[in-house]
């Protein structure tokens, strides 16, 4: 009993005042991170700010970073979607580098002009995709506790890219699933979920259809999931779970997806999670990963949002807090996670589709305040 006095006292300080007790903020961690040697020295990161409102909330993430003071230094670098492919300089600094932070890049529709996106991805052997789709309090939703996380396959199937015109108005699009890459992609669903005290894991796909390429994939999915007794398994065809996922999404825990289907199932959740705006992601190879806006849609804005500069820099923020973890800076993650869920609690500064009409630097100035 003797123990528990403080925090009782704690407590009823906090009632009397009337002041509401935020957790993140009025306890430490009991247990700390305990680094290896060397885990604090300052980390250079590739920037790519990108197009659209890249630039804006990619600058929104180095104000704040700066402010806290986070052992990170950027290298910049000018990539733009109309480009033909990745300048050379540029993978040459994310491989030195290891970690690459990025805004959206534009992708032209058509006209033969491959998406730099897939080609870094290719490029880095990114092969896991993950959008961690969450219910954020203080942000009203249809639904609520809904807290998803995407893993998609990055490298094969429909993106594969391998696309010719037989005879001429007939055009032949070849889906491509490998075994290798089902199986390792599998293999991160299931460690994510193990390590991150996840329950379930669920396999979207399609093979009542494409009994070959989902069948596959699903092959490797049954495989893997005997090899992690302590979490539930379980499969989904890609149209119900999209029915699924509007209706009764808190049923869904990791999903784990071929290429085409993570891309539609992490835009559905972030949308019923409180939108693209406010989701985080990041792409992870071997060596490699690169952190972004979690859903795509909508990631480069458009004009007037850009020339009001009043894009939403939360997805991104949250990414970058994501990239701390990553570079072995819990604590600068956690103060950063915890400062952008006290603005959004807060609901008074929130841009445009989130409700408000706050700005790109409103937002930012805003999170700044609320580091611990």
């Amino acid at each position: 009993m003797a123990r528990s006095t403080p925090l009782l006292r704690h407590l009823l300080r906090g009632a009397s005042t009337g002041r509401e007790l935020h957790a993140p903020t009025d306890f430490r961690r009991s247990v700390t991170y305990m680094p290896r040697p060397g885990d604090g020295s300052p980390r250079r990161v590739t920037l790519i700010p990108g197009d659209g409102i890249g630039p804006l909330v990619t600058g929104a993430v180095q104000q704040v970073m700066e402010a806290m003071h986070a052992p990170v230094s950027f290298e910049t670098y000018e990539v733009h979607g109309d480009m033909t492919s990745v300048p050379v300089e540029v993978l040459e600094s994310i491989r030195r580098n290891k970690v690459c932070l990025k805004g959206g890049l534009r992708t032209p529709m058509g006209g033969g002009v491959s998406s730099l996106n897939v080609q870094l991805r290719k490029e880095l052997d990114l092969y896991a995709s993950l959008v961690h789709c969450f219910s954020l309090e203080g942000l009203p939703t249809r639904h609520e506790k809904v807290d998803i996380v995407v893993i998609r396959e990055n490298t094969e199937g429909e993106y594969s890219g391998l696309e010719h015109e037989v005879v001429p108005g007939v055009v032949e699009s070849l889906k491509v699933i490998t075994k290798f890459c089902s199986e390792r992609i599998a293999k991160y669903a299931f460690e994510y979920a193990y390590l991150n005290n996840r329950k379930k894991v669920t396999a979207v796909h399609k093979a009542n259809i494409m009994k070959l390429a989902d069948g596959l994939f699903l092959e490797s999915c049954r495989e893997v999931a005997t090899k992690y007794p302590g979490i539930d398994y379980n499969e989904i065809i890609v149209d119900n779970c999209c029915m699924q996922l509007v209706s009764k999404p808190e049923q869904f825990d990791v999903m784990v997806t071929p290429n085409l289907y993570g891309t539609l199932i992490a835009n559905t959740a972030a949308g019923i999670a409180g939108g693209t705006g406010v989701m985080p992601g990041g792409n992870v190879g071997q060596d490699h990963a690169v952190f972004e806006q979690g859903a795509s849609a909508g990631n480069v804005g458009n004009e007037k949002i850009e020339e009001q500069r009043k894009a939403n820099p939360v997805a991104l923020l949250l990414s970058s807090a994501m990239m701390l973890r990553h570079l072995r800076f819990p604590s600068f993650a956690d103060r950063l996670e915890t400062a952008v869920k006290l603005v959004i609690a807060g609901g008074k500064c929130r841009t445009k589709d989130l409700g408000g009409s706050s700005t790109t630097q409103e937002v930012v100035d805003a999170v700044i305040a609320n580091l611990d």
